[in-house]
């Protein structure tokens, strides 16, 4: 690995503490600062996935047209910048519409960086799109664990003044990495990890599969994360305690990550992106409805795991794809921001219709889970065809 892509993974690696340290404990904010219930921040969370849809696919439009460092520059600053007008907001309204503006700059920040680190990998494709994930996973898990006792101890307006001092950072380091960037030649790649041969047309299904996937797997677990608050008062837990017992599926994710990483037998096998699916749906219906503590972390355990391989999917069937990076890391990042928007819709929108019924929420967003299954068999049956033809 050249010194460069180290710099920008130590940049991804910020970026992700900072967005995960905001975003995910927003919710405590607005529950703590203005009593946002389920319905509330339920709908928060689908505003923010709409506007991060759209945005992310311009954004790795114009990360592909106007250049990646570019792009993180404006992503860095505008994401400082709203983080400001954060601090000095105290209310509601103000708040939803800095966290909607916040969502439009994290999407010149996330096609980039992952454009950067897969161009010109070639053979080594396999390891950089691992290397990329293990980083970001375990700054996620380790934001979401520490947070809750950070905000406990400097109190909730650290929300915004922790990010903005680490994007303040980043701002710093980034001519640096791009001074080294520019000082470097690039490497021939070495002939390891190289993806098997396969044709354009199963590559591009696998990608569609992935791409259906991947926003399902975030509607789920954005639908869970605005819950958290009321997962952890009906069990006793403080936020701090929230904060550690909740992230159990970030370090489970994290620990796939490695493993898909160093291990590439699941690559184009299409049981293992349906399995994966169907385990991820169960675990989801037990995580919104745990009972015992035990149950929580078992659900986190299996759920962390299942998304972990779908969104790995995602990203490398995406990159190994196409030479325009920019443009597919957006529209990766377009299809989480679909699931970022529909799974809180829909947990809102059947609370709305049916606010006696204390599963509806986790009913609905089953309903969808189980037809984008569908969809997947659908696009995978030409695989299972494939297997008969061999027998």
């Amino acid at each position: 690995m050249t010194s460069s892509k180290a710099l920008f993974f130590l940049l991804e690696l910020i970026n992700c503490y900072a967005v995960v340290y905001y975003s995910n404990f927003l919710f405590f904010y607005m529950k703590a600062m203005f009593g946002f219930g389920e319905l509330e921040n339920l709908l928060l969370a689908a505003l923010n996935g709409i506007v991060y849809a759209v945005a992310a696919w311009q954004g790795g439009a114009f990360a592909q047209r106007f250049g990646c460092v570019r792009s993180l520059y404006i992503g860095f600053g505008g994401l400082a910048a709203t983080l400001l007008c954060a601090l000095c907001l105290h209310a509601a309204l103000g708040q939803v519409v800095v966290f909607a503006v916040w969502s439009v700059f994290v999407c010149f920040t996330w096609p980039a960086l992952e454009a950067i680190v897969s161009d010109k990998a070639g053979s080594r494709l396999s390891d950089m799109v691992g290397i990329y994930n293990v980083t970001w996973a375990a700054s996620s898990a380790a934001a979401y664990f520490i947070a809750g006792i950070l905000l406990e101890q400097l109190g909730m307006q650290s929300l915004f003044w922790v990010p903005l001092c680490l994007h303040a950072l980043q701002l710093a380091l980034l001519p640096l990495t791009v001074y080294v960037a520019k000082r470097e030649r690039h490497p021939v790649p070495s002939a390891i990890n190289a993806p098997e041969a396969i044709t354009s047309e199963h590559a591009g299904r696998f990608m569609h599969m992935a791409w259906i996937a991947n926003p399902l797997s975030y509607m789920a677990i954005n639908t869970i994360l605005p819950l958290i608050p009321s997962i952890a008062g009906k069990l006793g837990l403080s936020t701090a305690t929230a904060g550690i017992t909740c992230s159990v599926w970030m370090f489970a994710r994290l620990g796939v990550f490695v493993l898909l990483w160093r291990w590439t037998g699941w690559h184009y096998r299409f049981r293992w992106l349906g399995g994966a699916f169907v385990l991820m749906a169960g675990s989801f219906a037990l995580l919104l409805h745990p009972g015992t503590l035990a149950a929580l972390i078992a659900a986190q355990i299996a759920f962390g795991l299942t998304v972990g391989l779908i969104y790995y999917s995602s990203l490398y069937y995406s990159m190994n794809a196409s030479e325009e990076k920019g443009v597919h890391s957006g529209l990766h990042e377009a299809m989480i921001g679909a699931g970022l928007f529909l799974g809180p819709a829909c947990g809102a929108t059947s609370l709305l219709l049916f606010p006696a019924v204390g599963s509806a929420s986790t009913l609905a967003v089953s309903g969808v889970l189980l037809a984008g299954f569908s969809g997947i068999l659908w696009l995978g049956r030409f695989r299972i065809k494939t297997l008969r033809g061999r027998q």
